[in-house]
C-alpha cells in the first residue's frame, strides 16, 4: 500500500544543497566556522558560571532553555542542544529555517526552529534563561528597541550574549575592505560600516534596554596561525559582551 505525501523530492534535495552549504567548513558560510570555536568557548564558560554548570559533566546545560536569535542555519543552536539545553532558534530570514531544520533532523537533534523576531517572541511571552545575540545588532534598523526586547525575553537573572563589531577605521579595513572586498569572504554590503557599534555605546545601550553589562571580551584574527581567540585587551574589531537581566 503506498502512503499519499506532499513531500516534493526536488525541494528536498534543494534544502539539502543549501544545508550542505551551510555546514560546509570551506564553503561560503567559512568565515563563520572560523569564528565558532572562538565563540563557542566565550559562550559556554559564561553560561556555565552563571548557572554554576560543569562544562566536564554529560549534558551540562540540562534544563536550561536558550534562544538562538538570527540562528542561521544552526552554527551555534547545535551545539547548545548537544550540551543538554532546550533550544530555540529564530530567524528573519524565512529561508533559513528549513536549512535549519533539516540539518538538525539528519544530526538528531530537537530543535525549534521558527521563522520570527526577537519583537513577536517577546510580545508571544516567551521567556528563557539565554539569549544569544550573535551579530545582528549591527543589521538592525533600530538598536535600542532589539535590545529591549531582548531584554524581556529573559526571564529574571537570565544571561545574554551580544557580539558585534567596533566602529573604527581598523574595523573598516578589516571588516569591509579585507573581508568584503580582498578575501571576498562575504558579498559586498553585507556590513554597514556607520551601523557598527563601539564597546562604550553598546553597553549605554544595553543599560538603557535594562540589562547590567558584566564582562566584554575581543575576538581577535590571527593571519598567521589562520584562528581566531578571545583578548581581554583588543576590542578593536569584533567583540563579545555578556549581560544579565536582574
Amino acid at each position: 500500500m503506498t502512503t499519499h505525501t506532499t513531500i516534493d523530492p526536488a525541494e528536498v534535495a534543494k534544502f539539502e544543497a543549501m544545508a550542505a552549504e551551510w555546514w560546509d567548513p570551506n564553503g561560503k558560510f567559512k568565515p563563520l566556522h572560523m569564528l565558532n570555536p572562538c565563540r563557542l568557548d566565550y559562550i559556554t564558560s559564561q553560561i556555565a558560571a552563571e548557572f554554576g554548570r560543569d562544562l566536564t559533566q554529560p549534558l551540562p546545560f540540562a534544563g536550561l532553555r536558550i534562544l538562538d536569535i538570527g540562528c542561521g542555519g544552526g552554527l551555534l543552536s547545535e551545539p547548545m542542544a548537544r550540551l543538554g539545553a532546550t533550544v530555540v532558534g529564530a530567524d528573519a530570514a524565512p529561508r533559513n529555517i528549513p536549512v535549519a531544520r533539516l540539518h538538525a533532523e539528519q544530526s538528531g537533534l530537537a530543535i525549534d526552529y521558527r521563522h520570527t523576531t526577537a519583537e513577536d517572541l517577546a510580545a508571544a511571552g516567551e521567556r528563557f534563561d539565554v539569549v544569544l545575540n550573535m551579530e545582528v545588532v549591527e543589521h538592525v534598523s533600530d538598536p535600542q528597541a532589539y535590545l529591549t526586547a531582548c531584554h524581556d525575553l529573559l526571564k529574571p537573572g537570565g544571561l545574554m550574549v551580544c557580539s558585534t563589531l567596533n566602529r573604527n577605521p581598523k574595523s573598516f579595513v578589516m571588516a569591509i575592505i579585507g573581508a568584503e572586498w580582498v578575501m571576498r569572504w562575504l558579498p559586498k554590503g553585507t556590513h554597514d560600516w556607520q551601523k557598527f557599534i563601539t564597546p562604550d555605546e553598546l553597553y549605554t545601550l544595553l543599560r538603557n534596554a535594562g540589562l547590567d553589562p558584566v564582562d566584554r571580551k575581543g575576538m581577535v584574527f590571527n593571519p598567521v596561525s589562520w584562528s581566531w581567540s578571545l583578548s581581554g585587551r583588543d576590542l578593536s574589531c569584533n567583540y563579545v559582551t555578556t549581560s544579565l537581566r536582574r
